[in-house]
């Protein structure tokens, strides 16, 4: 019964496009991904256009390199909710940071601080 359950609410389609949507947002690459998670780009592809779906290791690496939760990934919510959004900008955020050097990352919070203190009338 439970099993029947899960099967209904389970959209491998809707999860192949969340997969999508948030590499692309994050702007990477099927194949930098798939090498990322170590696994065939062919089998990435088929994941986001949802002909197959993906083993439990599988979804947890999708999960950890697109830093999203299972939850979202498996079974979607609502992007309109402000703490959703606000969760994707930090992820773009934390994501475009990662890319930096050390010193680049200081000078990008010294800027944002400043940006954050001007806009604010402080």
């Amino acid at each position: 019964m439970n099993r029947k359950r899960v099967n209904d609410s389970y959209n491998r389609a809707a999860v192949g496009i969340r997969i999508q949507n948030r590499r692309a947002l994050l702007n990477i690459s099927q194949e930098e991904l798939a090498e990322r998670i170590d696994r065939a780009t062919k089998y990435c592809s088929d994941i986001e256009r949802g002909i197959c779906g993906m083993s439990i290791e599988t979804m947890l690496a999708f999960a950890k390199e697109l830093d999203m939760s299972l939850d979202y990934m498996m079974f979607g919510g609502n992007l309109n909710d402000k703490k959703d959004m606000e969760t994707v900008q930090m992820a773009e955020l934390l994501h475009i940071l990662s890319k930096c050097s050390s010193d680049e990352q200081s000078y990008a919070v010294k800027l944002l601080t400043l940006f954050l203190a001007a806009v604010r009338g402080k």
